[in-house]
């Protein structure tokens, strides 16, 4: 399958967008499709993407497209996905997240404003609310449609920033929201492309509607709070000099602009703060006690004796901005940015760590949109599920997983096929292949011969054809274990939507369920 994805290079084909390639026999007929009764182990670990072509493999009522009816699959997902969809959890959630800070405002009798695009909704919704889907008493949602009819959003970076300055405008204005907080999605968006000109007019977009929020807040009394959930562009080359098109490490700004009447005297911030710090400094700005669950802290270092409540509090999230010194690779600084450099060399301002065990992930790993709006909301370090699998897989726990044994008995009693199907990248936040290899060594010890992998491409972040590689070493690892085969490819930009764009889905379903894709006929023995 390598050879096959790099002739795919070789046509103009990149990884994300890789048309789907499907293995044959020697007579040319589709192999390893999923089939009516078959056990499916989806092991991708983040959750928003992966719940439409669930749906599709699942519900028996499923419209978008034509199907092949009820597979009545044995279907195991490794985290929750979605509580709605008919599947057995292997790592289920731990735990509810209690007084978010949503839930403590809204208690409070207070009213919040969330604004978004579609594109970013769930983040500012689902992950910012503690990966709850309840809407909080008081909260209130605006969500302006992303740019339709593209393929990639570099074709219009702008996005739909402006409406969403619109709304943040209006949520300004009107006296009944005491919190506004808005995610502008560009940077982060079309940071993933490599497109360095539409880069630059993403993140001066991003700067152009700051600008239009902060004339508001001066307008309306109300303080300003800027802050971004994880860095993209800032350090968007290799140190060898190719495009990183991934997240990063780097920590990120927070702003503190107070235009209230009065505004809080002699504010300083402290340094070595973290995400989960915001939370609690907001409910500081609001005169409401931190509840006990938030460990975080108020990063405001020193100021007046007497805090007076701020009437109107908006936070903006400035998707993947962090912060590097001016350099080649810094895309941020190479763009006019007069409204941002205007507030950070006029207002208090601090670096918030953004990744790694700050935002609840292994040492040295890069921050990501789930985890960093996650620890925004939730003012407390969250050990995500990717920490807690790869603890499972560390002390074996992973490969006596009554999910995963109960699916491949099940394949094994019924002579049914086993698949396995996700992300294939070293590092992604939708998963990893060290959770594919465990998989494949639980069918192993489980004796399974049938075992299928439908894999997905496009890690963002990786280096170009990069994909072919990963590809390989699960080739290799078949081999090792004596189990399991590579039968279908694709790239996560048809698998992975979330957007509702059913006719991408559809060619994953085919593919994977009919076998619809360019055939790769078996390798030649050695």
């Amino acid at each position: 399958m390598g050879e096959a994805i790099r002739r795919a290079y070789r046509s103009g084909q990149e990884d994300e967008a890789l048309e789907p390639l499907i293995a044959t026999d020697g007579a040319g007929r589709p192999v390893g499709r999923i089939g009516a009764g078959d056990s499916l182990i989806f092991y991708d670990i983040r959750g928003e993407r992966e719940v439409e072509i669930t749906q599709s493999l699942t519900d028996p009522g499923f419209s978008h497209f034509r199907t092949s009816g009820d597979l009545k699959l044995h279907y195991t997902t490794l985290i929750e996905y979605a509580p709605s969809l008919p599947v057995r959890v292997a790592f289920p959630p731990e735990s509810k997240l209690r007084n978010t800070l949503a839930e403590v405002v809204g208690r409070a009798g207070l009213s919040l404003l969330k604004v978004s695009e579609s594109e970013k909704a769930i983040h500012v919704g689902y992950f910012l609310n503690g990966k709850s889907e309840d809407v909080f008493p008081g909260e209130d949602r605006v969500v302006v449609p992303s740019p339709e009819g593209v393929a990639y959003y570099d074709a219009v970076p702008e996005m739909s920033a402006a409406a969403v300055a619109d709304a943040v405008e209006a949520g300004a204005a009107d006296p009944v929201h005491a919190l506004v907080i808005a995610n502008f999605a560009n940077v982060d968006v079309v940071g993933h492309i490599e497109n360095r000109d539409a880069i630059l007019k993403a993140v001066e977009s991003v700067d152009a509607a700051m600008g239009r929020v902060l004339r508001a807040a001066r307008r309306t009394g109300a303080t300003l709070l800027v802050t971004a959930d994880h860095g993209t562009v800032e350090d968007w080359l290799y140190p060898d000099g190719k495009i990183d098109t991934g997240h990063t490490k780097s920590p990120v700004p927070f702003i503190f602009a107070d235009f209230a009447i009065p505004a809080l005297p002699g504010v300083t911030l402290r340094e070595g703060g973290e995400l989960s710090d915001v939370a609690p400094t907001i409910l500081d700005l609001l005169c409401l006690p931190k509840p006990a669950e938030m460990t975080g802290e108020s990063l405001f270092g020193s100021r007046g004796d007497v805090v007076p409540p701020r009437r109107k509090i908006i936070l903006l999230i400035l998707d993947g901005w962090g912060l590097q010194p001016a350099g080649e690779g810094n895309l941020i600084a190479a763009a006019s940015t007069p409204n941002f450099d205007e507030l950070w060399a006029a207002c208090p301002h601090t670096s918030l760590q953004s990744s790694g065990e700050a935002v609840g992930m292994p040492p040295g790993t890069v921050g990501n949109s789930e985890a960093g709006h996650l620890h925004i909301g939730a003012g407390r370090r969250v050990f995500l599920d990717r920490v807690r699998i790869d603890r499972a897989v560390a002390d074996g726990d992973f490969y006596q997983n009554e999910a995963f044994v109960e699916a491949m008995q099940q394949a094994r009693q019924k002579g049914r096929a086993l698949h396995l199907m996700g992300i294939i990248s070293h590092y992604s936040s939708h998963g990893t292949i060290r959770h594919l290899f465990a998989l494949l060594e639980t069918a192993r010890r489980q004796g399974l011969r049938d075992v299928y992998i439908h894999g997905f491409l496009g890690r963002r972040g990786e280096r170009p054809e990069s994909g072919a590689l990963y590809v390989e070493k699960v080739e290799d690892k078949c081999r090792e274990l004596g189990v399991g085969r590579v039968v279908t490819v694709l790239g996560r930009y048809w698998s992975l939507d979330r957007e509702e764009n059913w006719d991408r889905i559809e060619k994953a379903y085919r593919a994977m369920v009919f076998g619809d894709g360019q055939k790769v006929p078996p390798a030649p023995r050695a």
